[in-house]
């Protein structure tokens, strides 16, 4: 399956049915009367959050969602039918945003979801409904409401507990590939990673999401590379797991990229709960292996794992960490939803 988390969709609702103008002309009945019926409503345009997605693939060859319009008014007193709504799938985690591509209609965080996009056109009314004591034959009816016309966008970003980052080849598929059943693509050249995957990782009995998104490099927020078009994957990520090459010549300045790049792109990313990690020991030996993690931890001011995809080495107790770190991430989001509910009125 594609990748794909930006598309631009097309959607109406449909438009409520005319009222009806008819009179009864049945034998027997001097007085007939008004009978015309309302129009029914048009059907609405929805999105609901399903399971089992990952991408918008599929609103790259549907981007046009037409609601049905509702049935016109008949006689005696027969209400048109209602037009059928149309529900958008999306993957949980997508953003639905106007036009401008910056205001936000709805965040589809939770499965089963739903968020009504176009109301549906109301009917109009038939001509008994204006009937009167001094109008008792009127022949007026409303014609039912417009739908509503709009071009939204949909923005998909993973949710997912861990997010790697690192320059390209500095090993986050290769721990992906290693500590989960995802089978992302490795290679000894750059931005083998072309799109964002997701793996479940299992320490201790414990499973996790790891999002591995393509590598950053500087002037990433300036477009260069793959830019910074797959950060957005990460923001709802509970800890980043920052991967840093030891066999690379400049640790330091590889360090420091990352981090430039994240304060670039801001959306807090910056400011989250970070690890961040010496990888590919198995290319050093023991003194370099000391002098590479105390040069590193004074460049970044926090202890630093030791790790090795390709040998396993250090993997479990990295493993091991993340899962703290999301278990005091999670209990902290549960205080502030407690303290919240304890306050409303």
């Amino acid at each position: 399956m594609k990748f794909l988390d930006l598309a631009k969709v097309y959607i109406r609702s449909g438009s409520g049915g005319a009222g009806c103008v008819s009179f009864r002309r049945e034998k027997f009945i001097e007085y007939g009367g008004p009978d015309g019926g309302d129009g029914g409503h048009g059907g609405s345009v929805w999105a609901e959050a399903v399971d089992g997605l990952n991408t918008l693939i599929d609103f790259r060859y549907q981007q046009h969602f037409f609601a049905q319009n509702g049935q016109h008014g008949m006689g005696r007193q027969r209400t048109g039918h209602t037009g059928d709504d149309i529900v958008l799938r999306v993957p949980v985690g997508t953003e639905i945003l106007d036009e401008d591509e910056e205001t936000v209609i709805a965040d589809m965080t939770e499965i089963g979801q739903r968020v009504q996009l176009a109301k549906g056109g109301n009917g109009g009314w038939g001509n008994v409904r204006f009937k009167t004591s001094t109008n008792q034959a009127p022949r007026r009816a409303n014609p039912g409401q417009e739908g509503v016309e709009r071009t939204i966008w949909l923005r998909l970003k993973l949710i997912a507990d861990v997010g790697l980052l690192g320059l390209p080849n500095a090993g986050k598929s290769t721990f992906l590939a290693t500590t989960s059943n995802a089978r992302p693509k490795i290679a000894d050249y750059p931005f083998t990673t072309l799109h964002p995957n997701l793996g479940v990782v299992g320490v201790d009995n414990v499973e996790f999401v790891v999002a591995d998104i393509p590598g950053l490099i500087d002037g990433a927020s300036e477009g260069r590379g793959l830019g910074d078009l797959f950060l957005g994957h990460v923001e709802r990520c509970a800890v980043l797991l920052h991967l840093v090459d030891g066999s690379s010549g400049d640790l330091v300045a590889d360090y420091q990229t990352i981090i430039n790049e994240l304060e670039a792109y801001g959306e807090g990313l910056a400011h989250k709960p970070r690890l961040t990690v010496l990888n590919k020991i198995d290319t050093l030996d023991g003194e370099e292996r000391a002098f590479l993690k105390e040069e590193l931890e004074a460049a970044c001011g926090t202890p630093v794992m030791l790790m090795s995809g390709v040998s396993g080495e250090g993997v479990t107790e990295v493993l091991r960490a993340l899962r703290e770190r999301i278990d005091a991430n999670r209990l902290r989001h549960k205080t502030v939803e407690d303290d919240d509910a304890q306050w409303q009125p």
